[in-house]
């Protein structure tokens, strides 16, 4: 089964009204170019490291411009949309922080799924940059799968993509799609980004989709780019550099049946219990 992949880098601002008329464009663009569904990155709606001002631009699932834009521009173009996330207000309890959330919007512009990322970046890079991710937002607690188009999405968020276990998860419950949205620093993008993507690829024989931000934002921050899209022996089939925009990629799903059956890695799993921790 061919399937028709696009892929949309952003470099997102601090406005999200602007960003939603951005990836409107990006959305309509797919559409055209008859793609089956658009992957957009982490952050797709807002990027502002300054928590007073972005806080003040959160808003909940039903009033947020971003994902209302996606919805309806899903139905417009009749195209899948796995919006990246967006920071989101949860309803209900108030606990003072968001939640970085990834949807998955069919093309009739119903939300198909949701999954908060679990892993939150909290590190102190050697260049002085300090991100903080869980001053700010709460981590999800449940891995999400959905089936989209004949295969099942495996759903993640950027720094979800150092933690093998989940995808473990992932496609143990069946999934042979990964989706890694992501807004990587430079640094870490350089070092880790696209070996870590094959990675996940070659230990499941699945397809991985890695849309990402791209550029100097309006905040200040460099992020790294080159969205990919790697196939389940490993090869990288698309690498976006680090201009915005769109771009397409064909995959066949038959594929991950063939790769299977040459390194059956998911069949050959086995459960085992865990080392004794020495006193």
């Amino acid at each position: 089964m061919v399937t028709c992949i696009a892929l949309a880098q952003m470099c997102s601002g601090i406005d999200p009204v602007a960003n939603a008329q951005m990836l409107r464009t990006y959305i309509d663009e797919a559409a055209a170019k008859d793609a089956d569904i658009i992957f957009t990155p982490e952050m797709t709606g807002l990027i502002d490291r300054d928590r007073s001002r972005a806080t003040a631009n959160i808003r909940t699932e039903q009033e947020d411009p971003v994902l209302n834009e996606a919805c309806a521009a899903a139905k417009h173009g009749n195209i899948w949309v796995a919006l990246g996330s967006l920071a989101i207000k949860p309803d209900g309890e108030e606990t003072g922080k968001s939640v970085n959330r990834s949807f998955l919007i069919d093309p009739s512009g119903e939300i198909a799924a949701r999954y908060d990322k679990i892993h939150l970046f909290d590190v102190d890079l050697s260049t002085g940059e300090t991100w903080r991710e869980s001053a700010a937002y709460e981590s999800g607690s449940e891995a999400v799968t959905a089936k989209v188009m004949g295969a099942t999405l495996g759903l993640s968020v950027c720094y979800d993509l150092r933690f093998p276990s989940l995808y473990a998860a992932l496609t143990g419950a069946g999934a042979d799609i990964l989706s890694v949205p992501a807004a990587f620093t430079v640094p870490t993008g350089e070092a880790h980004w696209e070996i870590l993507l094959r990675a996940r690829a070659i230990e499941a024989g699945v397809f991985v989709v890695a849309a990402a931000q791209s550029g100097v934002h309006e905040d200040g921050r460099a992020t790294y780019g080159h969205s990919m899209l790697i196939d389940p022996w490993g090869q990288v089939l698309l690498d976006m550099g680090t201009d915005t925009g769109v771009a397409t990629c064909d995959i066949d799903l038959q594929d991950i049946a063939k790769v299977r059956s040459r390194i059956p890695a998911i069949a050959n799993r086995r459960e085992f219990a865990l080392p004794k921790v020495s006193t």
